[in-house]
Order: C-alpha cells, then structure tokens, then sequence
C-alpha cells in the first residue's frame, strides 16, 4: 500500500516509458551522501519520454543553493545516455520545497548505517516532536550535543556523542 507521503515523495510514472526514465534515474547516488539514491532522499520529481524520443527529468534540491545539483544533473544524464537515450534535459525545480519528509524509511535506514544520525519522522498532521537530544547513530545513546550547526555538508550539523564521544553528523530536518 502507498501512503499519501509516498506518493507525493516519489510520483512514479504511470507509463511503462517513463518508468523506465524513472528508474534509471533513481539509480544515481547523492554525491555527498553516497549510499542514498536520489530516490531514497525523494529528490527525483519526475521523468517523462517526450514524443520525439526526448528525456525530461526534474529533480528538487534539498537546499535550493545545493552544491550537488550539477553532479547531480550529470550523474542523470551520464546515466540515461548509457541506456540509450541522447537527448535529456534535467531541470531543477524549487516548488514545493523539499522536506526530509519526502526520505524514505530505506533512506532513513542508509543513513544510520553509514553513521549519520537520520531526520526524525513528523507526526501525523504536520507537528514535529521537539527531542531533548539527537540519537547518536554509533551506541544509540540520546546524551549528545551540537557542535557546529553545519556539519560536512550544509544540509547536515555536526555533533559529538557525550556517552561514546563519538563525533558525527545528522541530517538536519526542515
């Protein structure tokens, strides 16, 4: 079953088509998060094959200055030209915004493994539950503090455990 979430975070085509623009698409990483795809961060808006054989495909920044958006873009178009198609447009859309409510829970998951703390998940009717402490994604522990609002990537802050003292950083959420 689709959740209403998850057909806003990832509208997958309902052509075979641009399906398969889609999921070739899907498969590019972020570039400074390398073990999500664009997919799993829900940054992947749309993918259409026009009449002439052309790719349109859309993406939303998680940041709309985001430094990855070129790689991004050519990481799409390396991509779909290694399966056939030559004429591809990726463009950037800003509206609506992006939220880490568009991550998906595998994303969310990737993330913990890699040792960045993910973005908590939102309550049902847009409230967002204020924590005491962000869950350090090394021993678990919720004795951790911020460090620097910006951590290796501006999308993310840097904090240190206080129970491991393991430093790392958590995907800030908006």
């Amino acid at each position: 079953m689709v959740t209403e979430l998850e057909r806003i975070a990832r509208p997958r085509p309902a052509t075979e088509p641009d399906r398969r623009v889609w999921d070739l698409a899907a498969t590019v990483v972020d570039p400074e998060v390398p073990v999500l795809t664009i997919e799993d961060l829900g940054v992947l808006r749309s993918a259409h094959v026009d009449e002439q054989g052309g790719v349109l495909v859309e993406i939303t920044p998680t940041y709309s200055g985001c430094p990855a958006v070129d790689a991004i873009r050519d990481d799409i178009t390396a991509a779909l030209a290694r399966n056939g198609y030559a004429q591809v447009t990726v463009t950037t859309v800003l509206s609506p915004a992006w939220t880490t409510d568009w991550m998906s829970e595998t994303g969310k998951t990737k993330l913990e493994s890699y040792g960045i703390a993910a973005p908590r998940t939102r309550q049902a009717g847009g409230t967002v539950s204020l924590g005491l402490g962000i869950r350090c994604p090394q021993c678990g522990s919720l004795h951790t503090r911020e460090v620097s609002r910006f951590g290796s990537t501006s999308c993310k802050a840097h904090y240190v455990c206080q129970r491991c003292q393991e430093p790392f950083d958590y995907f800030k959420e908006h």
